[in-house]
C-alpha cells in the first residue's frame, strides 16, 4: 500500500517525464533535507519506500516521531542528480504533510499526558489519504480510531433515527458482527448515554457536550457500568481539550488533528 501510494504521488508530479533530464547528463549528487521550523517528523517510512523504488539512498538525521528544530538536517539523500531532482517535491510533500499532522497531534498529546487520557483521531481525512494521515497522527502520539466502517460498529445519531429498539438492535448485532468488534453508541444527551450503557454498548461517545455534562456521565458510569469506556468528541480544540480531559473520560477524539494542521516548513538543498 505504501509503495503504491508513493509511486502514484511521484507519477503525478513527473507526468510524461522530467524535462530537466533532457538537457544534461546526470551526475552523482547529494542533497540535504533541512528543517526551516520546529516540529515532529513523520513520513520516513514513505520516503524510504520511494528511495527503494527510485534507487537513491537516504541517511536519516531524525526518525518518525522524533522532535526536530529549525536548522536540523532531517535527511541526506544520495544518488544521481536526475533522480534526486525528480523526487524532490514528492519527498518534501510527503514529509511536510505527515510532519505537520504529527506536530499538531503532539501538542494535543502533551496536554493530555498528565490525565492519562488517550487521544484519538477520526475518519475526517482527505479522500484516499486516510492510511497516510492516520499514520501521521500515530507519529504524533495519537491512537487510531477506526479506519473504516468495518473496524467496529458505531451507532451515530443518524443511525439511531433508524433504530426503534436499541437494546434489541445491539443484541442482534452481537450475533452478526465479528467477536472482537466493539459497539460504540454516540450520545448527545445524558439520557441517551444512560440508555446506551443499559443496552450493552462497549463504548459511549459523549458528542458535542460541555465538560460539566460529561463529568456527570463519567460519575454515573463509574457507579453503574465501570466496564464501559467513555469517549468525548465534538468541538475539541487545543484551547478546550484540557477541560474535557479533566472530566474523567477514557479517550478524546478530534478531527482537528488532521484538518486543522498547518504546514510547517522544510526544504531540499543540493551540495
Amino acid at each position: 500500500m505504501i509503495e503504491k501510494f508513493v509511486k502514484e504521488s511521484l507519477a503525478q508530479d513527473v507526468g510524461r517525464g522530467d524535462l530537466y533530464a533532457l538537457v544534461e547528463p546526470s551526475i552523482d549528487a547529494k542533497a540535504d533535507i533541512i528543517a526551516k521550523s520546529d516540529g515532529i517528523i513523520a513520513g520516513v517510512e514513505y520516503v524510504d519506500a520511494l528511495a527503494r523504488l527510485e534507487g537513491f539512498d537516504v541517511t536519516w538525521g531524525k526518525h518518525d516521531s522524533q522532535e526536530f528544530k529549525k536548522g536540523d538536517v532531517l535527511a541526506i539523500l544520495r544518488g544521481d542528480s536526475h533522480t534526486l531532482l525528480k523526487v524532490e517535491r514528492t519527498v518534501l510533500n510527503i514529509l511536510l504533510h505527515a510532519s505537520s499532522i504529527a506536530t499538531l497531534t503532539k501538542k494535543y498529546v502533551e496536554i493530555l499526558e498528565p490525565y492519562g487520557v488517550k487521544l484519538l483521531d477520526t475518519r475526517k481525512t482527505r479522500p484516499l489519504l486516510r492510511v497516510f494521515e492516520k499514520y501521521a497522527t500515530r507519529c504524533g502520539g495519537a491512537v487510531n480510531h477506526r479506519m473504516g466502517l468495518d473496524d467496529s460498529l458505531m451507532i451515530k445519531d443518524t443511525h439511531l433515527k433508524t433504530i426503534k429498539d436499541l437494546k434489541s438492535y445491539i443484541e442482534k448485532a452481537r450475533t452478526k458482527i465479528p467477536f472482537t468488534a466493539k459497539i460504540e453508541v454516540e450520545a448527545e444527551t445524558f439520557e441517551i448515554a444512560k440508555e446506551a450503557m443499559a443496552c450493552g454498548s462497549d463504548i459511549v461517545m459523549c458528542d458535542n457536550m460541555i465538560p460539566n455534562e460529561i463529568f456527570e456521565i463519567v460519575k454515573y458510569r463509574d457507579e453503574n457500568y465501570p466496564h464501559i469506556l467513555l469517549e468525548a468528541s465534538g468541538n475539541i480544540s487545543l484551547e478546550t481539550i484540557e477541560s474535557f480531559a479533566k472530566s474523567g473520560v477514557d479517550a478524546i477524539s478530534s478531527g482537528s488533528l488532521i484538518h486543522q494542521a498547518n504546514w510547517i516548513d522544510m526544504s531540499m538543498k543540493m551540495d
